[in-house]
């Protein structure tokens, strides 16, 4: 009779919160800019519907806000012609909001602007080079048709002469210009020659109103052009191809700097800092200089060289602090972090905490000055807050070693049900009950060794049972150990040991035991001996320590480490030692003394039933068809190893995936020639399943290992 296997669940689609920061938020005051009909630059136009949206009027002033923290106040105008989302504005305006076309600016009510007393303009250096005559006379002279002209263009950067001028106005006609105080640039056209202003200083406050009365001083020097462009030339449109990095750099810079209220309303404290790293020309420096343009924030680099000095500096403790809003399992955290420090804790608190602002991004708006209470009321930290956290986050003192808490468990694993027992009774219990071994006056055992042919999941079995307790995880390959240094490879055994010991409770992995712990055999270094000893005797081309080192002595010091390391282990340290081999036939038999590798644990080929067991724990999230015979297969399959069994499984797979692509794409080449009977393809349309077929092609390639 055929076996179903139910495929689990697909879980539902979650929506990737780590470039949330980065999506534009929809917004009424949200405009897409678009092309001005005339060239004032005191006013934007919108259509009636945009305005009445905004509850503006014809004639209101406005503050328009554009990128790198860049805004100016103007006056709304209404537009049939202009499209309900964008605003009209000349080239001018674009340029002092670091806008062009296309991109989004926000708006928003400016109802209090008040009358200017004074404002200091200063012109740009190299507008005004070969300009003949005053410049005074020509540009700023209150007759002059250029000053009406000049003023008629409203925008708030001024020029430069060394001269005062009060601006008189009849009173039959009032004319009022907008200026702001930050690095706003506007035209003068003054016969063939046009000159760039900027507005300096204003009093009062950033914008004003230039009426009969205000004072317009241009004094000091010009303005040097590098000075206003050095900072200005990078911005978020010149970083591209690296969307998740820069949504990574604007949630550690961008966000604390303009909202630090979301990390107080959680009670963490923001990142105080990032690492860039990447080889050279990667633009590291690119992505700094646009957050701290985009930021409005001030930018210093510094190159490493500059600071070097013989002094080194005094390390710094910082000491994380409790969240204030939280719903988490502070006790199961405390375990799932085995071998962190308080500063580790802090960073995975403040992770966290950012992983509830992204999942908030699509309702706050960085362009806004403040969030609404009801927002910042509703953020609370969770429990999967803190698992994605962990799950990017290794404990300091262990980042130079591949320390891991495996993700598999004992379903990936079919059959072999008294090996996970004696493995839960081995490294389970003394870590989730310890009390009980004090109890009985037993100290649980510190080593096991498993052996058995190759594929059967030995390093499969030391993973789930690390999963299984929540204890970190070290994978060492014996022949990583070994190197051409004299001393250094017993180096690397006393440093392993040392990672484990400060991250316990650690599952400590030898794979492929046998290349370390071999027991030593005259035999088999006699002929490298001869050969030595004629080397030496005919050419004087070998030393003494040459023979040593190839009759095996470094071999033997990595094994004498190994040793001492075991016997010096604290019984207060939850380190186990897992060592898995092919051939145990010649490890060392000082290494399986009671203390050490004391519980000895066969692998063996998967029966019948636990064949059963692998093909459905390798098929469980796969959609398996109605006439796939599961127990079939596990018969057929006398004598293959898990590993093996995995292969057919993945071949049978990826022969499925293989028929289903070959059928979209004929599908999509029928639509094509046949638009009409597009409904019927679709209604047509098989669905995607791993068939007995696809088990048979796969078989065809089978092998023992």
């Amino acid at each position: 009779m055929s076996h179903q296997v139910e495929s689990s669940d697909s879980k539902s689609w979650k929506k990737d919160s780590s470039t949330s920061i980065l999506e534009r938020k929809k917004s009424p005051n949200r405009l897409v800019v678009d092309e001005a009909v005339n060239d004032d630059n005191s006013v934007v136009a919108m259509h009636p519907q945009t305005l009445k949206k905004l509850q503006l009027f014809r004639g209101d002033t406005i503050l328009v806000k554009g990128k790198k923290r860049k805004d100016t106040v103007c006056i709304a105008l209404r537009d049939e012609n202009c499209e309900e989302s964008k605003i009209r504005m000349n080239k001018v305006l674009r340029s002092n909001l670091r806008v062009r076309l296309g991109d989004a600016v926000s708006v928003h009510s400016c109802p209090d602007v008040k009358y200017g007393k004074r404002v200091h303009i200063l012109p740009i250096d190299d507008t005004i080079e070969g300009v003949t005559g005053n410049l005074f006379d020509a540009y700023l002279k209150r007759e002059s048709t250029l000053l009406l002209l000049y003023f008629s263009y409203a925008l708030p950067d001024t020029c430069t002469t060394h001269a005062r001028v009060q601006i008189q106005i009849s009173s039959s006609k009032v004319l009022t210009i907008f200026f702001k105080i930050i690095c706003s640039i506007f035209l003068v056209q003054g016969g063939m020659r046009s000159v760039e202003f900027k507005v300096i200083e204003i009093d009062p406050g950033e914008y004003c109103v230039v009426a009969r009365d205000t004072e317009i001083f241009c004094e000091r020097e010009p303005v040097k052009r590098e000075d206003e462009e050095r900072l200005d030339e990078v911005g978020y449109d010149d970083v591209s191809c690296v969307r998740k990095q820069m949504a990574q750099i604007r949630e550690l810079v961008e966000l604390p700097l303009r909202h630090p209220q979301l990390f107080k309303s959680i009670g963490v404290k923001p990142p105080k800092g990032i690492l860039l790293y990447g080889p050279p020309g990667s633009g590291k420096t690119l992505k700094a200089r646009a957050v701290s343009n985009e930021t409005g924030a001030f930018f210093f680099c510094i190159n490493g060289p500059e600071i070097m000095s013989k002094l080194a500096g005094e390390s710094k403790v910082i000491s994380g602090k409790h969240l204030k809003k939280l719903k988490v399992d502070i006790e199961r955290i405390a375990k799932d972090t085995h071998g962190y420090v308080g500063a580790d804790l802090a960073a995975i608190c403040t992770e966290a905490a950012l992983q509830c602002i992204r999942e908030k991004m699509d309702v706050i708006d960085l362009e806004d000055e403040n969030i609404d209470a009801e927002v910042l009321n509703s953020m609370t930290v969770s429990n999967e807050h803190f698992h994605t956290a962990l799950g990017t986050s290794n404990p300091s003192a262990l980042r130079e070693t591949v320390v891991e808490v495996p993700n598999v468990s004992w379903e990936d694993i079919g059959g072999l049900e008294n090996v996970k027992r004696e493995l839960q009774e081995t490294v389970q219990y003394p870590v989730e009950h310890p009390e009980k071994f004090g109890k009985f006056g037993m100290s649980p055992s510190k080593g096991v060794l498993f052996y058995g042919p190759p594929g059967c999941g030995k390093t499969l079995l030391a993973k789930a049972i690390a999963n299984e307790c929540q204890a970190n995880f070290i994978s060492v390959k014996g022949p990583e150990l070994l190197t051409m240094w004299f001393g250094e490879s017993e180096a690397n055994v006393r440093e392993i040991f040392d990672k484990a010991r400060q991250s316990a409770p650690c599952v400590l992995f030898f794979d492929e035991l046998d290349s370390i712990a071999t027991q030593l055999c005259f035999e088999c270094y006699l002929i490298p001996l001869q050969f030595c000893v004629w080397a030496h005797t005919h050419y004087h081309c070998c030393r003494e320590e040459v023979v040593l080192e190839m009759l095996g002595v470094a071999a033997d010091r990595v094994l004498n480490q190994l040793l001492t390391e075991m016997d010096g282990m604290n019984v207060k340290k939850t380190v186990f030692i897992i060592g898995a081999t092919n051939r145990p036939d010649i490890i060392d038999s000082a290494l399986l003394w009671p203390g050490r590798l004391d519980q000895l644990i066969y692998i063996p080929l998967p029966d019948q039933e636990s064949r059963y067991q692998i093909f459905k724990a390798c098929m469980r999230k796969s959609p398996v068809s109605k006439d796939v015979d599961l127990r079939a297969l596990a018969e057929y399959t006398k004598g293959f190893s898990g590993a093996d069994i995995t292969e057919i499984c993945q071949r049978a797979c990826k022969y499925a995936i293989r028929e289903n692509i070959e059928k979209d794409i004929e599908r999509e080449r029928k639509k094509r020639d046949n638009l009409e009977a597009m409904d019927e393809d679709i209604e047509e349309e098989d669905v995607a399943e791993i068939k007995a077929a696809h088990f048979e092609e796969s078989m065809k390639y089978a092998r023992r290992s």
